[in-house]
Order: structure tokens, then sequence, then C-alpha cells
């Protein structure tokens, strides 16, 4: 794996940097958004910029290369995929409690209105 997903010497480099530190970030910067009740579209730009921020430290701690396209691509895909989770799972949320006479939570990141299963009946 080592190459294709990081080019660290361990994989616990990469699990640290990007999956714990740029994953938290990104999971925060989703719920941010989403409670400020932006646009997926601008949580996405912010989590792109975030990629940039994951493989700067890559860079500058551990002596990674900053300017690797492939690299960037895999951080972007990590911090993508957790900030987009975090922006879901705070919306169901707040679609369910700040209009709970409208919608139920069917899942940890979805809703539906309220009687909906007999409207299709």
């Amino acid at each position: 794996m080592q190459g294709i997903l990081y080019e660290e010497p361990s994989i616990w480099l990469f699990l640290l940097v990007t999956v714990t530190m740029g994953g938290w970030a990104a999971w925060m910067t989703g719920r941010a958004m989403a409670v400020t009740w932006r646009p997926y579209g601008v949580l996405i730009a912010y989590l792109l910029i975030l990629a940039a921020a994951v493989r700067f430290i890559h860079f500058a701690l551990f002596d990674g290369t900053l300017l690797s396209l492939h690299y960037y691509v895999i951080d972007a895909i990590v911090v993508l995929l957790i900030g987009s989770l975090g922006y879901r799972y705070t919306r169901a949320r707040q679609m369910t409690t700040q209009y709970r006479w409208l919608y139920e939570r069917t899942g940890l990141f979805s809703w539906r209105a309220k009687g909906a299963e007999s409207a299709s009946r």
C-alpha cells in the first residue's frame, strides 16, 4: 500500500495526519457548514482547501512531497468523505430536531417526511 495511499515509511503517519487530524478537521468543517445552513458546494470548496493543508503538514513535518497531485487526491478523497459524513449527520439531526413535526429520522444520515410511508401506499 505504501506508494499508493501514502508516501511515508509507515502507515501510522498517514493514519495520524490524514485520517485523524485531517478527518477531525473535515468533520468539524462539515458540521459547521450544516449548522450555518450553507450549501453543499461551499463545503466542497472548503474541504479541498483543507486537503491542501493536510498535504502541507505531510510536507512540513514528515518530509513528504508538497506538490504531488496523486497524494493530494488521496488526501482530498479522505477529507471529502469524512467531511461529507459530518455534514450529512448534522443536517439529519437538524432536520429532525428543528422540524420534528415534519420529519422523522430514518438512519444516522437520513430523514423522511412524516407520513411518507402511508402516502405512497
